[in-house]
């Protein structure tokens, strides 16, 4: 990585910052334990993840749509038999994934502190607007940041168009997240330089093939060791 140029660190949020994906998979299988007598878990999965993919376009990322796809999902698993009360359920389910408190990973208010003495830190993170202020908010870790944007997708026009916005050179930016296929590979791509961070679990849509990763990045075991090379 060559540090020499950089001025602007942009950092992923969820999963990166504080835990996110985690709260999905439970979701998930509170999900499959509703539906179990209509289908099995696995089936449940897979139909919920066609749904959600199907409405990506519709209602893009975050809790709501999340929600919105399992009620769908569970009216086709049923075949339309499913009771209201269950419906409420699923909606229950994800009031308590949008109200939960935000949880930071390990180091991170530390690595935040020490970079933002010698760089301007932005977050450019994905989902519902209203949910992702939200949980920066309760965060606290607003004040490390010169600008906060949720973006509708991470895909290279979305880079591009926000760092010429925000009048950034991508030879003076790298960005730091947890997915390759969103917050890595898109940013190689438009020439500027990232840092992987992995957490312990990842969504399937954000899995890439050997054949989509280019390897021209950095990973690191935990955000502490961004602090090696910045």
């Amino acid at each position: 990585m060559d540090k020499s140029k950089i001025k602007v660190i942009g950092f992923d949020a969820d999963d990166t910052l504080w835990v996110n994906e985690t709260y999905f998979r439970e979701a998930e299988h509170k999900f499959a334990q509703l539906l179990s007598s209509y289908e099995t878990e696995n089936k449940i999965d897979q139909e919920l993840f066609k749904m959600e993919m199907k409405n990506l376009d519709v209602y893009g990322y975050g809790v709501k749509g999340f929600m919105l796809s399992m009620i769908e999902s569970a009216i086709d698993l049923s075949n339309g038999k499913i009771p209201s009360t269950v419906i409420s359920e699923i909606i229950a389910l994800g009031k308590e994934m949008i109200e939960r408190p935000v949880e930071l990973l390990d180091h991170v208010e530390m690595v935040l502190e020490e970079l933002s003495k010698k760089y301007r830190l932005i977050v450019l993170t994905k989902g519902d607007l209203l949910d992702q202020e939200r949980k920066v908010e309760k965060s606290g870790l607003s004040t490390y940041f010169h600008h906060i944007e949720v973006l509708s997708d991470k895909k290279e026009n979305n880079y591009l168009s926000l760092l010429e916005h925000l009048e950034i050179p991508v030879s003076e930016f790298v960005m730091i997240g947890n997915s390759l296929k969103s917050d890595v590979l898109p940013i190689i791509n438009i020439g500027a330089q990232a840092m992987h961070v992995p957490f312990h679990t990842t969504w399937a849509h954000e899995e890439v093939s050997p054949q989509e990763d280019n390897g021209n990045y950095i990973t690191v075991n935990s955000i502490k060791g961004v602090l090696d090379y910045l």
